[in-house]
């Protein structure tokens, strides 16, 4: 009997639930990483966590009912003026309404946490690897926790800005008032964390797994086709294309590769053919048989 490699395809039940528990996961990672890494260390990196630090030092108000405070009008801003773009799925509306709830309750539940550092150096590094990691796995999930998100799409939408244009404004003005409120070197920090912050994300939601993309031109496609496929074991994918000169139509050939392989790939590629023109590009995520499952 042949052994299932493959794991069963998850149905949608179990989609929602696993899904449901990343928001809820990545939102208690934030809650922690601002609360023993962030709030102790005056690191206001942007967004409603970072306008909380900054009213918990000026007025002395909880951090997780300022968030409440922002997130829940900001959230019912968003159904009201984006309309479908944010209720379009309603699965996706009840995932970041648990976010904007759930964050600031985790946030409040664990806010006598000891602070994990009195450097702020190192808390903005590593309160950023946690927000970071915290987001990531909550925007796997099709998700959001909401608050300063949601402003920069109703000013994309009204304004005709782009979105990440309007994240950075949003973000730029609360780090411009940390550096009023705390001083222009603790606005250096948070700069910090927000770049650590967009890193990991990064790296969350396209994993480390980086594959390599091989483009081919060669007069002898068919030789370097079969190759790659006998010696290399990988796929083929023939496409068509035309010179830019003579207008002509030549063969092209896509393939990708382990970072192991390409050394192998051309070397397989010079042999058949040393004319041959080859462009290896970074391929971030690659989903498919023989690569990562989705």
């Amino acid at each position: 009997m042949k052994r299932r490699l493959d794991k069963e395809p998850l149905n949608p039940t179990q989609r929602i639930i696993i899904e449901f528990l990343h928001v809820l996961v990545g939102s208690a990672i934030v809650a922690i990483a601002f609360n023993i890494f962030l709030l102790p260390n005056q690191i206001a990196s942007g967004g409603v966590s970072g306008l909380s630090i900054i009213f918990k030092f000026v007025f002395g108000f909880e951090p997780a009912y300022t968030q409440w405070a922002f997130n829940i009008p900001l959230f019912i801003g968003g159904v009201l003026l984006l309309g479908g773009s944010l209720v379009g799925s309603i699965m996706y509306g009840l995932k970041t309404l648990t976010g904007t709830l759930f964050l600031p309750l985790v946030v409040f539940i664990t806010r006598d946490l000891a602070p994990a550092t009195s450097d702020p150096f190192l808390a903005a590094i590593f309160g950023g690897i946690g927000v970071g990691l915290g987001l990531g796995i909550v925007f796997r999930s099709n998700s959001s926790t909401g608050g300063t998100d949601l402003a920069a799409q109703i000013i994309n939408k009204y304004t005709g800005l782009s979105l990440g244009g309007c994240v950075f404004i949003m973000d730029g003005l609360v780090v411009a008032t940390s550096a009023f409120i705390f001083g222009f070197e603790f606005a250096l920090y948070a700069l910090i964390g927000l770049f650590v912050t967009g890193k990991t994300i990064d790296l969350v939601q396209v994993g480390m797994g980086y594959s390599k993309m091989a483009i081919i031109i060669s007069d002898y496609e068919e030789e370097v086709k079969q190759g790659i496929l006998t010696k290399v074991d990988r796929g083929v994918t023939k496409l068509v294309g035309y010179g830019g000169y003579t207008n002509q139509e030549r063969p092209v050939l896509m393939c990708v590769v382990g970072r192991n392989e390409v050394t192998k790939l051309k070397q397989i590629v010079q042999t058949i053919d040393p004319t041959a023109f080859v462009i290896v590009s970074n391929a971030s995520e690659v989903l498919g048989k023989g690569f990562k499952n989705n």
